[in-house]
């Protein structure tokens, strides 16, 4: 029998997952029910802060908290090039410019001495990028902010279940945004959620996710009957359903198993690739223990590399990933004037970077079986 497909991210479901959406199936609501509010909740209380709003997305998320710091036409975004094109797609869906600093060569985190070069008098967001799942220096960062007037949100998709010098993410910014795609730390088949300690951050955050839409009568300019609600701001439907949410509390119970497992993992990794020609493995920030979304590496070698490693441990039943195409380099980023050699770490990193497989049910076996293929592909 052949050898199984490990692919570089897999959801683990498990039957109490299912019997929590097969609950809400049966139940009276489906959505804009009990299980979202207490959803949140939980998810506030694990990540230690006021607040959280679930929103149907990980990219909704950044929207919606892009959009409760106020910002708009005019305005900057500085931020990482190395990371899904929503952290600056949806700065430019609010009439924003995302500024690109560059990353850190040892965690390609966001690099806070860039970060502060790139601040121009339009700068309103220092959005940095958990990458792979490596909180970034938040405490620079969170310096940075104070001394210089800006808003901080941080870009936690990667991360949720870290943490910062003790610290939980999503406690660690004005805004943190989580993503619960099923590749990663845990799920709820498609969501997102925005954190803050900031009661006000946060109204503005549930008016974006339901259409500006305005029920409290306290807030109302006139009151006509409990039918009667009001579009006081522009929002969008970013509603996650109570069948997700059902989901994401399930999941969020097993948050500490699943980061746990992910740190072993990528632990044998390390220890088995020490030494490895032609791969370089990334650095914890100092004073993170990551969550690790991803097991990126760097391959170190001439051009077309990454394509025959990519090709050769796909023959082997291995698919790994490349995280990310260098967003500056996109034609949509290009022709706004963005130019990738402006972040020259990053603009490398983008060239030699690949994810192996990482989730909770890879076995110690399959590491190591990851690992050999990888041993005798770069020789």
């Amino acid at each position: 029998m052949s050898e199984r497909w490990l692919p570089y991210g897999r959801q683990t479901i498990e039957e109490d997952d299912v019997a929590a959406v097969a609950r809400v199936l049966r139940s009276d609501y489906l959505t804009t029910g009990p299980e979202v509010e207490a959803f949140e909740k939980e998810l506030a209380a694990s990540c230690g802060v006021k607040q959280a709003v679930a929103v149907s997305n990980g990219t909704a998320a950044l929207h919606a908290a892009y959009a409760a710091a106020g910002l708009g036409p005019g305005d900057e975004v500085v931020t990482s090039p190395l990371t899904f094109s929503a952290t600056a797609n949806m700065a430019l869906a609010l009439g924003a410019r995302p500024v690109f600093a560059d990353v850190l060569e040892s965690t390609l985190c966001l690099d806070p001495e860039a970060v502060e070069r790139a601040i121009t008098p339009r700068t309103k967001i220092i959005a940095p990028v958990d990458f792979a799942g490596n909180p970034a220096d938040m405490d620079r960062f969170a310096a940075l902010a104070e001394r210089r007037g800006l808003l901080l949100v941080e870009d936690a998709a990667h991360s949720v279940g870290g943490s910062y010098r003790g610290r939980p993410v999503g406690s660690l910014a004005h805004l943190t945004t989580f993503s619960f795609h099923p590749v990663k730390t845990i799920t709820t088949g498609e969501g997102g959620a925005v954190l803050t300690g900031d009661d006000g951050l946060a109204e503005r955050t549930r008016d974006f996710r339901n259409h500006g839409l305005v029920r409290d009568r306290a807030r109302l300019a006139r009151y006509d009957g409990p039918w009667y609600y009001e579009i006081q701001s522009l929002g969008f439907n970013y509603r996650l359903s109570d069948i997700h949410a059902a989901l994401g509390r399930s999941q969020l119970a097993k948050l500490g198993r699943f980061v746990a497992r992910r740190r072993a993992i990528v632990a044998r990794y390390r220890e088995g690739l020490i030494g490895c020609p032609r791969v370089r493995l990334l650095e914890d920030t100092p004073g993170a223990e990551p969550a690790w979304h991803l097991m990126a590496v760097v391959l170190e070698g001439p051009p077309g590399l990454r394509r025959e490693v990519y090709a050769r441990l796909e023959q082997q039943r291995i698919r790994p990933q490349v995280h990310y195409i260098l967003v500056s380099d996109f034609p949509l980023y290009r022709q706004l004037g963005h130019d990738p050699q402006t972040t020259p770490v990053a603009a490398a990193a983008a060239e030699r970077l690949l994810s192996l497989p990482l989730f909770p049910s890879l076995t110690d076996e399959d590491v190591d079986r990851v690992i050999a293929a990888l041993r005798e592909v770069l020789g």
